[in-house]
C-alpha cells in the first residue's frame, strides 16, 4: 500500500519500520513540530522525524491540520491509506475520509476502554490487569471508530509505564501490519463499539502525582508505577519533595495514613485502609536517584513525620 504515516514520538518508530519490512511504500510522515528540550531547551526532533530520515522519506511537521494546506499537500500525495499512531493532532474531516481506505489509528488500549491521550499510563494507574493494542477506523470521534483488529497482554506487577509502552509499540507494529494485509485481502471485519463501556484517559498533568496517602498502598503503588517516568509520583517529607520511581506494598499495618512508621533499613509510611507503602527508590530535591535506604543515611527522617 501507499501510506502516508502519522506519529510522533519513539512509541510509533516501529510501526513505521515494521510497514517498511512488510513492503509498503511511505509516502511521507506526518509529526509534530520540533519542540525544545531539557534545561537548555535545545530545538529537538521528534524520533519519527529522525526515523524517517534515515530511510529517506519526506517530513511534513504542519503545525496545524486545519488550514486547508495539508490536506492539500495529501490530495497531491494521494496516498491509499493514513496510519496513525500516536500523533499527537485530531485529523479533520475533509483528511480522514481522502484517502481510499481512510484512515486507520494504532490506539494502546482494548478500546472502548481507556479513550483518550494516555492509555498506557492509566490502564496502570486505574489497577488494569490486562490491555492491548486496538486498530480502529477512525471517525470524527475520540478514539469511536470501528474495531479493526485487538491485541491482548496482561500487565504484569513489575510493569510500569516505561516497560508497557515499549511492549506496546511492537505489538502495535505487528498488529497494524496484519489489519493492512486484510484491508487489501479485503478480509476486515469492523466491529462498532459499545459507548455504555466506554472509559477515559485524560492527558496527564504533573499534579496527578501527588501522592494521596488516604489511598490504599495498593493503589499509590500502581500510581508509582503508571506515572514512571514521567511525571514521576512525588510527595512531601520535612518540607522537601522527594519523587518516588518504585515501591511495594508493606506488609505493616497503621491506622492514620501519611506518617512514617519505620526509619531503619527501610522507609515505610502508612497509608489508607489500614494499610502501609515502603519506598523502593527515590530521588530527593536536588538529588541524585537512589535506594530509599540510601537517603535515610543522609536524612534524618523520624517515626511519626506526616508525610504529604
Amino acid at each position: 500500500m501507499r501510506i502516508v504515516f502519522m506519529g510522533t514520538p519513539d512509541y510509533c518508530v516501529p510501526t513505521i519500520s515494521k510497514l517498511i519490512k512488510e513492503g509498503h511504500k511511505i509516502e511521507a510522515v506526518f509529526c509534530q513540530p520540533d519542540k525544545p528540550v531539557g534545561r537548555k531547551q535545545v530545538l529537538t526532533p521528534p524520533p519519527a522525524k529522525v526515523f524517517a530520515g534515515y530511510n529517506g522519506i519526506p517530513v511534513f511537521q504542519p503545525k496545524t491540520l486545519r488550514d486547508g494546506e495539508a490536506h492539500e499537500m495529501l490530495k497531491g500525495i494521494n496516498p491509499d491509506i493514513i496510519v496513525v499512531v500516536a500523533y499527537g493532532k485530531i485529523l479533520p474531516k475533509e483528511i480522514l475520509y481522502l484517502p481510499k481506505y481512510g484512515s486507520v489509528n494504532g490506539h494502546a488500549s482494548l478500546l472502548p476502554k481507556l479513550r483518550g491521550a494516555s492509555p498506557i499510563q492509566w490502564a496502570i494507574v486505574t489497577g488494569e490487569k490486562k490491555t492491548g493494542v486496538t486498530v480502529m477506523q477512525m471517525d470524527e470521534g475520540m478514539d469511536t471508530g470501528d474495531i479493526l483488529k485487538t491485541k491482548e497482554i496482561d500487565i504484569l506487577e513489575e510493569d510500569n509505564a516505561e516497560t508497557l509502552f515499549s511492549k506496546l509499540s511492537f505489538l502495535t507494529a505487528d498488529l497494524m501490519a496484519d489489519t493492512l494485509k486484510d484491508i487489501e485481502n479485503g478480509d476486515i471485519h469492523p466491529t462498532k463499539q459499545d459507548d455504555g463501556d466506554a472509559t477515559y484517559a485524560p492527558i496527564i498533568n504533573k499534579e496527578m502525582a501527588h501522592i494521596d496517602f488516604s489511598k490504599d498502598s495498593g493503589e499509590i503503588v500502581n500510581l508509582i508505577r503508571g506515572f514512571y517516568p514521567w511525571p514521576a509520583a512525588f510527595c512531601f517529607i520535612n518540607g522537601k519533595r522527594i519523587k518516588v520511581f518504585s515501591a511495594k506494598v508493606s506488609g505493616k499495618t497503621a491506622s492514620e495514613p501519611g506518617l512514617v512508621i519505620e526509619n531503619n533499613s527501610k522507609l515505610i509510611i502508612s497509608a489508607g485502609n489500614n494499610t502501609a507503602i515502603e519506598f523502593s527508590t527515590v530521588q530527593p530535591e536536588g538529588g541524585r536517584v537512589m535506594s530509599a535506604q540510601d537517603m535515610l543515611r543522609g536524612n534524618k527522617i523520624s517515626i511519626g513525620t506526616a508525610v504529604g
